[in-house]
């Protein structure tokens, strides 16, 4: 590391993709973080282009990757939010380029591609993370707390969903997209499920997978069920479905000592989604009605939702950066091996879900 480098109280950032991930996820959090500059948007749609000057007028909009990479030695940081198959060949020119790296879920379509890209960042002395923005939902960090105070003693099961109805794929590449191409909703809702499973509970296997496709033009899975079995001798039931007309719990959890139960999504994406900003005093805060369950000893309680933290992806990772990058001991918010094992098990489901479909 050079002693610019070191010196560095600014990141200058570039977002590549400007579709939901970039817009309501990344620039957002970026922004609203001092420590780093948004100086390039990429996108190659007209209104979107528009819409990212209007939001960031302090940012260059260009049309694609290729152009941010020619602005590379401006540059500190580039986030990839595109479709799953770019992110291998984006993440490893830019990684070249000498840039720090960020990659929005899931970190590759094969675990093969995501294992070169760390060993490249390894080499080359570069940060590289996932985006698992999920880690920071505020239910979730409610379970980890309740988890933590041993409050459900010994778990033996996890239930997690993510389900919609979204009877219409939105998104043309979405449409269009293989399981080759990092198509379907086991890459998509599955990177979340999976990963907060592992975070939960540990290593796994995947010993039962059923991957469907229910909607006329789904090419790949949109209703999609794994089992894990977990080390620890967890066992976790994952459901992901895009075509649910009335949604079961986001968390059932069963132990030796109580159980938890928890309806409803976390409010952090629709609230930016509304015009929020994630320096609102409300971001990140969920009504008192979606509290979850918590039961022991024949008597239900309320239990508030811990605050949703997104932004701390974006603070761990800036002091990281700024501490030093690779150099430094501090964590990485994700650690991209971890993304690895998300996509093994994704293998895993896959070739199980080929003799269950």
């Amino acid at each position: 590391m050079t002693g610019i480098e070191a010196e560095r109280t600014t990141i200058r950032t570039a977002v590549v993709g400007y579709g939901l991930s970039g817009s309501v996820f990344h620039a957002p959090l970026i922004a609203a973080d001092p420590r780093y500059s948004l100086d390039i948007i990429a996108t190659s749609d007209a209104g979107r282009q528009s819409d990212a000057r209007g939001r960031y007028p302090g940012a260059t909009t260009v049309p694609d990757g290729d152009a941010v990479l020619a602005r590379a030695g401006n540059l500190d940081l580039v986030v990839l939010g595109t479709p799953p198959a770019t992110h291998y060949p984006l993440a490893k020119a830019a990684l070249e380029a000498g840039l720090d790296v960020v990659v929005d879920k899931p970190f590759a379509v094969r675990s093969a591609e995501g294992q070169e890209l760390i060993a490249l960042a390894g080499r080359l002395g570069r940060v590289l993370t996932v985006f698992q923005n999920r880690r920071w939902d505020g239910d979730f960090l409610t379970l980890r707390k309740l988890l933590a105070g041993d409050a459900l003693g010994n778990v033996t099961r996890l239930e997690s969903r993510f389900e919609r109805w979204s009877p219409e794929i939105s998104k043309a590449w979405k449409a269009d997209a293989t399981a080759a191409d990092g198509g379907g909703v086991l890459f998509d809702l599955g990177s979340h499920l999976i990963d907060q499973a592992l975070q939960l509970f540990g290593p796994a296997t995947v010993v039962h997978a059923e991957l469907l496709a229910r909607r006329p033009d789904e090419k790949v899975d949109d209703d999609c069920f794994l089992v894990l079995r977990h080390e620890s001798g967890v066992i976790s039931h994952l459901t992901m479905n895009m075509l649910c007309a009335q949604q079961g719990p986001r968390f059932r959890v069963l132990g030796s000592a109580g159980g938890f139960t928890k309806q409803g999504v976390d409010p952090q994406e629709p609230y930016i989604l509304a015009g929020g900003s994630p320096l609102d005093e409300d971001y990140g805060v969920e009504a008192p009605e979606w509290a979850g369950v918590l039961g022991r000893n024949g008597h239900l309680d309320a239990l508030p939702t811990e605050h949703g933290a997104y932004p701390e992806f974006y603070r761990m990772l800036g002091d990281k950066i700024l501490d030093g990058g690779t150099a430094s001991p501090l964590p990485l918010p994700v650690d991209p091996e971890d993304a690895v094992e998300t996509l093994k098990l994704i293998e895993e489901a896959r070739e199980l879900g080929a003799d269950n479909t």
